[in-house]
């Protein structure tokens, strides 16, 4: 394969495509499996039972597949599982899942992850996200699609994040945060919600409209959880071209535990 360069290290048994490019000095182990038109770095290290898809840019010096940190892992065959036309920078770990767990640490489609990104054993990664750098996820982390994660924002584990939602720089997020929000803080807080970003992805006025009013509900008008669910339910009528915002709100909110609560 005249993609790989002499100095890289690819395990007879890795099954690359033909197109894909292997940087200098880079370790490709015998699970791995990497789809058309990736392009993989200098010095990167991909192991464990890790699949990559097609046309994936993965810059120089990632450590991707290697086995969780979690001390009850035991050398279970689990995986990490990577979309497709990701770009992953520079010193990024995704470790594999654990048996705790799915098993399985998986990223979708379209992501933007950049320097020192940390994916521990177990997350889940949506598609078009953003993580800019030194965003670092704990265990178990499920992030929605179009995520936003300002620099340095950390994670705690079993946390999960709606589509839209969007952090601070430097956020500390302890509870789950709701689609659409924006937050910040340590730990975080709501402050609004992504009002431009769903402009910029199409969203109408009478979508934003309905989401400006679940922000009310939940945020503005001093209610219980679930006083501000049957608020927001009842959008749907007044909304109806916002219904799949609204069902994606109330199921969000059915899924958080008590104990974690969301982001306030």
């Amino acid at each position: 394969m005249t993609g790989i360069h002499p100095t890289a290290l690819v395990d007879p048994q890795a099954q690359l495509d033909s197109s894909v490019s292997v940087g200098p000095y880079t370790v490709i182990g015998p699970h791995v499996k990497v789809a058309a038109g990736t392009t993989i770095g200098a010095h990167c290290v991909i192991e464990g039972h890790t699949t990559i898809g097609r046309d994936n840019r993965i810059f120089q010096f990632n450590s991707l597949g290697a086995i969780p940190q979690d001390k009850k892992y035991a050398g279970e065959p689990c995986e990490l599982v990577i979309g497709d036309r990701n770009t992953i920078r520079e010193f990024c770990t995704f470790n594999i899942g654990s048996p705790g767990d799915t098993g399985v640490t998986r990223v979708g489609d379209d992501n933007w992850i950049m320097a020192y990104v940390h994916l521990a054993h177990d997350c889940d990664v949506g598609n078009h996200t953003i993580f800019a750098n030194n965003s670092q996820l704990a265990g178990h982390v499920h992030v929605g699609d179009w995520v936003i994660l300002g620099g340095f924002t950390v994670v705690h584990q079993f946390v999960r994040l709606g589509a839209h939602s969007m952090t601070a720089m430097c956020s500390l997020l302890f509870a789950d945060l709701p689609p659409f929000v924006m937050c910040q803080g340590q730990p975080a807080e709501a402050r609004s919600m992504n009002y431009e970003g769903l402009r910029r992805r199409g969203y109408t006025p009478d979508r934003i409209a309905a989401v400006k009013a679940m922000h009310k509900a939940l945020y503005r008008e001093d209610l219980t959880l679930e006083q501000a669910k049957a608020r927001i339910a009842e959008l749907a009528v007044g909304h109806p071209e916002a219904a799949p915002d609204v069902q994606a709100m109330l199921a969000f909110l059915t899924g958080t535990s008590p104990q974690r609560g969301i982001v306030r």
